[in-house]
């Protein structure tokens, strides 16, 4: 007997083929299920991690256009109603520059009435100077004596009222023509006249045609210091002004002009008229 026939043997006993093959199957079973379940437990959680991923991002997506479309729609607008108020403001304008000239127009139109009535009435009185004018050259030519002849010695002989009223109308000279005044810096032709003589108490009408029947008609060829003078036809003058000796006068001519002393020869008189 060995000496080692007393001491147990210490390795397991060998089990059966068949009990091993059991134990196999039995654990395959066992894992098989568990892969089934585990996969099927894998399946089942991962699809609600999936949707739970992906609904947010579809959402915040579709908020972004629709704060996008909004956008567009809130600019749309503003360029829809800035093109309505540009239009508007043009409409307007518009008829702002319709109305301007047709005023324009309006106004040209009166300012060309208004100048051709001017040149007409200027042309008259041109052309009834010149008539006047032809009708004293043949007058004086006529006579014994001119116009100048007759009054060359005159100035000195003024005295007392005519020689106030000469005194006065010489101290006007230079000054303004304005139509309808009657001084003191500035006169029209009647309105000369008739403050001239309102310095030696006499009252004359205010208008030419009214002064030029005021006194008593004298011939052109007997003036005398201190007569008045006109130009047109007794009771319907155009100008007067006041013969002041040496064949002068002193007349409120025309704006250009204003108060001037001229000879008879720069615009011959009409007639003439003695107040004093």
């Amino acid at each position: 007997m060995s000496h080692t026939a007393h001491i147990r043997s210490h390795r397991k006993p060998r089990r059966s083929a068949s009990t091993l093959a059991m134990r196999a199957g039995v654990a395959g079973g066992v894992l098989g299920t568990l892969a089934v379940a585990g996969a099927s437990g894998s399946a089942n959680a991962a699809e609600p991690v999936t949707q739970t991923l992906e609904l947010p991002t579809l959402t915040a997506d579709l908020a972004a256009q629709a704060a996008q479309s909004a956008d567009a729609t809130e600019q749309a607008a503003a360029n829809y109603q800035l093109q309505a108020e540009r239009d508007a403001a043009a409409a307007k304008a518009a008829k702002q520059a319709k109305a301007d000239l047709a005023d324009a127009k309006k106004k040209a139109a009166e300012a060309k009435k208004k100048a051709q009535e001017a040149a007409r009435k200027e042309a008259a009185a041109r052309a009834s100077r010149t008539a006047e004018r032809t009708t004293l050259s043949t007058t004086a030519d006529a006579g014994s004596t001119t116009v100048t002849t007759s009054t060359s010695t005159s100035t000195s002989t003024a005295t007392g009222s005519a020689a106030a009223v000469i005194s006065f109308v010489k101290a006007q000279v230079g000054k303004a023509y304005v139509s309808g005044a009657t001084g003191p810096s500035a006169y029209d032709c009647s309105g000369l006249v008739q403050t001239a003589f309102k310095q030696v108490g006499i009252s004359l009408p205010r208008v030419s045609q009214d002064q030029s029947t005021a006194g008593t008609q004298v011939s052109l060829s007997n003036l005398q210091p201190g007569d008045i003078l006109y130009w047109g036809s007794a009771g319907s003058a155009y100008h007067v002004g006041v013969y002041v000796g040496d064949g002068m006068f002193v007349g409120a001519q025309n704006p250009s002009t204003g108060v001037v002393e001229r000879p008879l020869s720069y615009d011959p008189p009409t007639g003439a008229v003695r107040v004093l």
